[in-house]
């Protein structure tokens, strides 16, 4: 084929043009086993069995492999995509939605195998044949179809001629079509159908005068390529400026023409992005003498504690409350402590020694803290606390009834009953016999009864 085309070629610029296109051909990106497999991992990258796989924006210019690949197919996204043509589809028997916008699709065809069709989205396209719309009446159970962005929707009769052609359809451009609505549309359909052809006629007599413009433009730009001046030899120093401000229609070929120079563009820059490049300048922690630095990266606050009860240093960092504590990574050092939060170091040298294996770190669950415990390696000798021990009430009561057992100077009194009547001293003047305080009581009682008011109730016994 290529000895065919290199062969028609008449002049140099033809020649350069033809060697360019050739290049351009290489960069084409086709459906690979690879490339599907890798968009199949929620299926453990199995595409016998795959149902739905989304290969949108992989610069595909062609399908092909899918249908005899994935048969079990359901969904197929195949957008943002360079794709010409329908076709290598028909035998994907269980297919139910196909994604085809934003492409470079002309014509519908070759869906008529798709039995379980309901949905075809080709908004952004350049089907301008209207009429191939008729190759999917075959297609009964296909329910919703988007044409939007496409120049067939141009046309006058455009949305009546489709509602009359597929009676089966529901919505069309995301309209719900209502049964009025089609009554009308199949009464004007001979009518629709010439004026549909007549449109569609026109429409590609221009597509034809813009392929004509877009191939002239392409060899123009070849014939201003740098160092080109009809003959087999480039001149480095020579430098002519392409017309970047060519007004460029939008059409297929001008799509994929953008489409590659970005390609190469990109190529470019990914060769420059390869060539080594300066690492980045790593943050200093120790000095050149040994000396080893504080650093705070993130400007976190923290607090540190000298516990001298515990003997063990306690370092409180504040950290993100909301940060993943699988971005934290903690070092203890005998003589340091290093956090990492997020790439940020926080370094803080200790006044003393710690032992690094008797250390523990905790986060708090609400605060989001980092809380840090960093025992002392020297340990610090403390006075002996002085306890007071208290014996418990029943020991005390027993203790004390010991004692009164020994107060007792003669153990044969203890079995004599006390005397209550001679508790105090005889000699006392104050001291009476207990006939003579019977006696003072009656005197009393004698005393009181001579007062008026005194009444004598012999209920009431005398008092002793």
């Amino acid at each position: 084929m290529s000895r065919r085309i290199l062969g028609n070629a008449r002049d140099n610029g033809q020649w350069c043009l033809l060697i360019r296109n050739l290049h351009n051909y290489l960069l084409v990106s086709s459906v690979t086993e690879e490339l599907v497999r890798k968009r199949a991992e929620h299926n453990n990258c199995e595409i016998s069995t795959l149902e739905e796989i989304s290969l949108h924006q992989q610069d595909i210019e062609r399908i092909e492999h899918l249908d005899k690949w994935c048969k079990d197919l359901k969904i197929l996204y195949l957008q943002s995509n360079l794709i010409p043509k329908i076709e290598n589809v028909s035998r994907l028997k269980k297919l139910e939605y196909l994604n085809l916008a934003l492409n470079n699709v002309t014509t519908i065809e070759n869906l008529q195998g798709c039995e379980r069709l309901q949905k075809l989205d080709l908004t952004v396209n350049f089907v301008g044949d209207l009429l191939s719309i008729e190759s999917l009446q075959s297609n009964l159970h296909l329910q919703e179809m988007f044409l939007t962005g496409n120049p067939c929707t141009d046309y006058d009769g455009y949305r009546e001629f489709v509602i009359a052609t597929l009676p089966q359809l529901q919505w069309l451009d995301g309209k719900e079509i209502s049964k009025s609505e089609r009554i009308i549309a199949i009464q004007k359909l001979p009518h629709l159908r010439e004026k549909i052809l007549e449109q569609q006629t026109a429409y590609e007599v221009k597509r034809a005068l813009e392929r004509e413009m877009e191939e002239e433009k392409a060899r123009r730009r070849a014939e201003k390529q740098p160092g080109f001046d009809g003959r087999w030899y480039t001149d480095v120093n020579a430098h002519t400026s392409i017309d970047d401000d060519e007004v460029t229609g939008y059409t297929p070929e001008s799509r994929i023409s953008t489409h590659r120079h970005i390609a190469e563009k990109r190529s470019e820059t990914g060769q420059k992005r390869t060539e080594p490049q300066q690492k980045k300048k790593e943050r200093l922690l120790v000095t050149e003498d040994g000396r080893i630095l504080n650093i705070n990266e993130g400007k976190y606050d923290f607090s540190l504690k000298d516990s001298n009860d515990d003997n063990q240093f306690e370092l409180d960092l504040e950290c993100p409350r909301f940060m993943d504590t699988s971005l934290i990574d903690c070092v203890v050092e005998p003589t340091h402590v290093r956090v990492k939060l997020k790439g940020k170091i926080f370094q803080l040298v200790l006044p003393e020694e710690v032992s690094p294996d008797s250390s523990s770190v905790k986060r708090s669950q609400t605060t989001g803290h980092l809380l840090i415990t960093m025992p002392k390696v020297r340990e610090v000798l403390k006075p002996a606390k002085v306890v007071n021990k208290r014996l418990p009430m029943q020991e005390t009561r027993d203790v004390d009834e010991v004692k009164m057992n020994y107060l007792e100077v003669d153990p044969s009194l203890a079995a004599k009953k006390p005397d209550i009547y001679n508790v105090v001293n005889s000699n006392s003047s104050s001291n009476k016999t207990h006939n003579g305080s019977t006696s003072q009581s009656s005197e009393q009682c004698s005393t009181n009864s001579s007062n008026d008011t005194f009444v004598d109730n012999p209920e009431v016994p005398p008092l002793i």
